[in-house]
């Protein structure tokens, strides 16, 4: 039994990390565009790390947290393990998406300030 809530662990936080990459990436790059003053290409390669660096720690996190823990004897214990594990990545994966974001944010108005002060150079 325990193998197998081993697996399902595994199974649930890895499709929601996945879930979560790909639904970030998508959306978020318009985000990016914006906050990078319309330099589509940088926006890109920046969404692109961002999703690297997120499997990268999320995946780390779920293996890391594999060996956690009192393993289930139970079918309630199980429940319990799974429903203790996959809340706290579920946590770690939203704590680190609103980190993120304001990141994001603060490095982008740095960038459009960078960016105005070039136009602003040029014109001059």
């Amino acid at each position: 039994m325990v193998e197998i809530v081993y697996i399902l662990y595994l199974a649930i936080t890895l499709g929601i990390t996945i879930w979560v990459a790909r639904t970030l990436s998508k959306n978020g790059v318009v985000f990016l565009i914006q906050c990078f003053g319309q330099n589509e290409t940088l926006a890109r390669s920046t969404n692109h790390l961002l999703v690297v660096g997120f499997y990268l720690v999320n995946i780390g996190f779920i293996t890391l947290t594999l060996s956690l823990g009192q393993e289930p004897t139970t079918i309630t214990g199980a429940m319990r393990f799974l429903s203790g594990k996959v809340g706290l990545a579920v946590i770690v994966l939203g704590a680190m998406h609103f980190f993120n974001m304001g990141a994001i944010a603060q490095f982008g108005r740095k960038v459009n300030g960078w960016l105005d002060d070039g136009r602003r150079a040029a014109v001059a």
